[in-house]
This record gives C-alpha cells, sequence and structure tokens, in this order.
C-alpha cells in the first residue's frame, strides 16, 4: 500500500503544483496513459492489500487487473525513458518545469516497485498463458479514445500516436503495433517470472 500511496501522492503533488501555476487542464492531464494506468495500479495495489491484510484469497480479476497493471507500468517506464523523457514541452507548458520528485515516482521507481511487488506477493490464482491479451483492453481503450479525441482537438498526449505528425499514418500504425507486441512480452515474461518465484517459495 505504501507504493499506491506514493502514486497516488505524486500525482497529487502535480496536480497542485500545476494549478498554482495556472497550468492545470485537467482533460489533458487525465488523458495521459501514464496518469490513467497510474490510478488504476494504486486501486490494484489497494485491493490485493486489502486481501493480504484480511487474510483473504485473491480473486482472478483481482490478479487480471494487478497482471495489467504491472504490465503497463513495465512499458510505461522503458517508453517514457526511450522515447519521451526529453520530449518538448507543449506550447502552454513552455517555462515550466515538472516537479522532478513526482515525475520520477511515476515513471521510474513506481514501476520498479510495483514489479518487485509482483514477484514477491505470489498471487493465490494462478493464470495461464493465453491471460497476457488481457493487458491488451485498457489500453486499446485508451488509445481508441485518444485517436478519437486527438482528431476531433487537435490535441495528443503523445507524439507518436498523431497521424498527423511528420511520418504520418504510417508511423503511428508502426509505433501502435510495437509497443502493443512489447505489452504482450512483458506480460509474458513478468507472468512466467512470477511462475517462478512462486515454485521457489514451493520449495
Amino acid at each position: 500500500m505504501a507504493v499506491a500511496a506514493a502514486m497516488l501522492g505524486s500525482i497529487a503533488w502535480q496536480v497542485i503544483d500545476r494549478s498554482i501555476h495556472n497550468l492545470f487542464r485537467p482533460g489533458e492531464y487525465f488523458a495521459y496513459f501514464t496518469i490513467q494506468s497510474s490510478l488504476i495500479a494504486a486501486l490494484a495495489l489497494i485491493l490485493a492489500g486489502r486481501s493480504a491484510i484480511q487474510a483473504k484469497a485473491e480473486t482472478r480479476a483481482l490478479t487480471l487487473v494487478r497482471l495489467s497493471a504491472v504490465t503497463s507500468a513495465v512499458v510505461v517506464a522503458i517508453v517514457y525513458n526511450l522515447l519521451l523523457r526529453d520530449s518538448a514541452p507543449l506550447p502552454a507548458d513552455i517555462g515550466y518545469d515538472w516537479p522532478v520528485p513526482p515525475n520520477e515516482i511515476l515513471h521510474v521507481w513506481g514501476p520498479v516497485l510495483i514489479l518487485i511487488d509482483w514477484l514477491l506477493a505470489s498471487a493465490l490464482v494462478q493464470l495461464k498463458i493465453k491471460s497476457i491479451f488481457w493487458v491488451l483492453v485498457f489500453p486499446l481503450a485508451w488509445l481508441i479514445f485518444s485517436v478519437i479525441r486527438g482528431l476531433a482537438t487537435s490535441w495528443w498526449p503523445y507524439w507518436f500516436i498523431d497521424p498527423t505528425g511528420p511520418g504520418g499514418v504510417v508511423s503511428m500504425v508502426e509505433f501502435i503495433f510495437a509497443i502493443m507486441f512489447f505489452l504482450l512480452l512483458v506480460a509474458l515474461l513478468v507472468l512466467t517470472a512470477s511462475r517462478l518465484t512462486r515454485r521457489t517459495k514451493v520449495k
């Protein structure tokens, strides 16, 4: 639950700081995949922690949400640090510096701790390999919404899903397929790792 508190606190920190500088735009801020997936991860951690405290068995649904959360967190960390860390600010944000600690928690330390939690807290419900396809549900829903919104407003949370950018539709599709494939690969790896961890504990 400490990780959940850190992530929720980081989001609150960013919202407050941007509000102080009159730069908080809720419709944009909460449209970022990082923010939405972090909120889902925090909720999943809280529910999992409550189940552990009450000594209740974790449901399959919660385990699927946790798998999706840890997968999204890992992908967010990798994509952000490889593609987005040095991105130019939005025109409306020029001159504004994001608070460093909450940004690092959401994009680096939060994902690392979520992964560690997944590996150490063996789920009581064992998932089949085909369960990895569930991790695509939220990202695809987010993507469809973001593209429809972007076409209607010309505002895009990330440059690589903008079909009107330099690379056009082809570049957007390539990035989307690459990230979706990467999501499945990460899901497969973290699910396999949790199985190995569980077997080690049993021995």
